[in-house]
């Protein structure tokens, strides 16, 4: 990362100073703007080296600042995003992105026009409680997800300028969108009008899916507790997101439905407690904006996030002002491209910014992220995941089975397997074993994966290597079968070891080795271990002349 990279927060508020004390931690924080001058007289001596600044227009016009942080009031979201992104800054704006989604689609579109980063705050999806709860559903551990249950409720923080549906909502809507990979067809929300007579201070929003999963999101601040719960109903497990819990964030319950005298009989477990790491999300949220202005990603909540999170707020308060009716969500029109000779069969979800090109085939009920690039004659069969960014070169075929995470890369003509003992006279379907291509790993030009491992994140795959066991993060490894010869930093060059340690010449990152375990040390005023923890790595185009794919 970019250890010279100056960002200014603007709206200094109760949120707008949680994003400055982050900011400031990380050493990134210039400069503090709010249009109240004693609010920011008041917090300057509270953060050494802060300059302040109560006029946006000069703030916007200063060479020195890359990113702008945007914690002012919802209203005022999209003029100053579009006012700082004209002005060629990367810019962090606090959700809601905008109050229209039109305004939301232009600044997107603006982001991309300029090339500039447009992220917006969808914190959530940065807690490791989250991103857990991803990785299981992914991997089947919940079983077939049924419904989703959520509730943030809390006393107090009343606004006039927004109702608790924009206001508190945003979180959970975000969050479900990220667990299902997947948009609602429709929606209805019921409400309650109790202080002011066209706020509403209650809503209860229901959300259906087309994979059949429905979810109920209700929020209030008129409520005696605090309340932070998510709840996933699975026909295998359930899980249990409790924010306000501090050693049990995230547990499950592997209850049972039995069925006697067919009669269905319900069948309690313990709960079992999912560890997680004790990262504190915001962190997470702010490094990962630092880090996409570093290495020019697309953030993982970007502006079409921000879009998609708007239609269904929109659709909420078309329902809440028609007695609840239920609202239909029109398909957005596709922002992805796919050439005319290429074939997507449908149901399939496509992510924003994605291309697929000549003569490639996407069989049905395939979810395929964002700004991804697959090149000519590649076949992605059914029920395969493929992450963000992710880079799958000519003549790659993707069997069922195979998930691919975020900004992996699939050299030319790289061939991934799904059954360990194939014949053709025999069907073996119900034998498919699973691949997991962990984030940011490169598999170079004619290698094999045998099927039923795991390639840890940043490994590195020579070209025609033949993988037939796990990798660990980071191992590069050539030959068939494959054979580690060393290891490799996550911007993609090959490290030298002395004493366990390492500093990549590239990058300048730090690591060491614990066992067969190679872990980011820190090497700035921003943690690696915090980092390694944010989504959206390089995507390891930049590859070591000693192992070119």
């Amino acid at each position: 990362m970019n250890d010279h990279i100056s960002v200014a927060v603007v709206g200094c508020g109760y949120w707008g100073q949680n994003l400055v004390r982050n900011f400031h931690q990380l050493g990134r924080l210039r400069v503090i703007c709010d249009v109240d001058r004693n609010r920011l007289e008041q917090l300057q001596p509270l953060y050494e080296g802060v300059e302040i600044c109560d006029s946006y227009e000069e703030l916007f016009a200063r060479k020195d600042i890359e990113g702008i942080v945007i914690a002012a009031p919802a209203v005022q979201h999209y003029p100053l995003a579009k006012r700082a992104l004209e002005m060629g800054k990367d810019v962090f704006v606090e959700k809601p992105l905008s109050l229209q989604v039109e305004h939301a689609e232009e600044l997107t579109q603006l982001a991309q026009k300029t090339g500039r980063v447009l992220m917006v705050g969808h914190l959530l999806q940065y807690h490791p409680a989250i991103q857990k709860l991803k990785s299981l559903i992914r991997e089947g551990a919940l079983g077939k997800v049924q419904y989703i249950y959520s509730s943030r409720l809390n006393f107090g923080k009343l606004r006039t300028e927004e109702n608790i549906l924009w206001s508190f909502a945003p979180h959970d809507i975000s969050a479900i969108l990220c667990l299902l990979g997947e948009e609602p067809t429709s929606v209805a929300a019921h409400g309650g009008n109790y202080l002011n007579a066209n706020v509403a201070d209650v809503t209860l929003t229901n959300c259906n899916f087309a994979s059949g999963v429905t979810a109920h999101i209700f929020v209030s601040w008129l409520h005696p507790f605090k309340e932070q719960k998510l709840v996933v109903v699975g026909d295998r497990q359930m899980a249990v997101f409790d924010d306000m819990q501090t050693d049990r964030k995230l547990v499950l319950y592997p209850h049972k439905i039995e069925w006697l005298d067919r009669l269905p009989i319900a069948k309690r477990s313990e709960g079992q407690v999912v560890p997680l790491p004790a990262l504190e999300p915001l962190r997470l949220e702010c490094l990962h904006f630092l880090e996409c202005i570093s290495t020019r990603q697309t953030p993982n909540t970007d502006g079409n996030n921000g879009v998609r999170v708007l239609r269904i707020l929109n659709a909420s308060e078309r329902s809440l002002k028609n007695q609840g009716s239920v609202q239909q969500l029109e398909d957005a029109p596709a922002n992805y491209f796919v050439d005319p000779t290429a074939k997507v069969d449908q149901p399939t979800e496509i992510g924003a910014g994605t291309h697929i090109w000549h003569y490639s085939h996407v069989m049905k009920n395939c979810v395929i992220g964002e700004n991804c690039n697959m090149g000519q004659n590649v076949h992605v069969a059914s029920g395969v995941r493929i992450g963000n960014n992710v880079k799958i070169q000519n003549n790659v075929s993707l069997y069922t089975g195979v998930e691919l995470e975020d900004d992996v890369f699939c050299g030319p003509s790289m061939v991934f397997t799904n059954v360990t003992n194939p014949r053709s006279f025999v069907n073996r379907k119900n034998e498919y074993k699973k691949t997991l291509v962990c984030r940011g790993a490169s598999l170079g030009a004619n290698s094999t994966i045998v099927c039923g491992v795991t390639i840890g994140e940043y490994a590195f795959v020579g070209a025609g290597a033949v993988v037939t066991r796990d990798l660990p993060s980071h191992a590069l490894v050539v030959g068939s079968p494959a054979r580690q010869i060393g290891w490799m930093c996550r911007c993609g060059e090959r490290l030298h070891l002395s004493d366990d340690h390492a500093q990549c010449e590239s990058c300048g990152q730090n690591y060491h080795l614990k066992g067969n375990r190679l872990n980011p040390t820190e090497s700035s005023p921003v943690s690696s271990e915090d980092l390694q923890e944010t989504k959206g790595a390089a995507s390891g185009a930049s590859l070591s002349p000693a192992a070119t794919p």
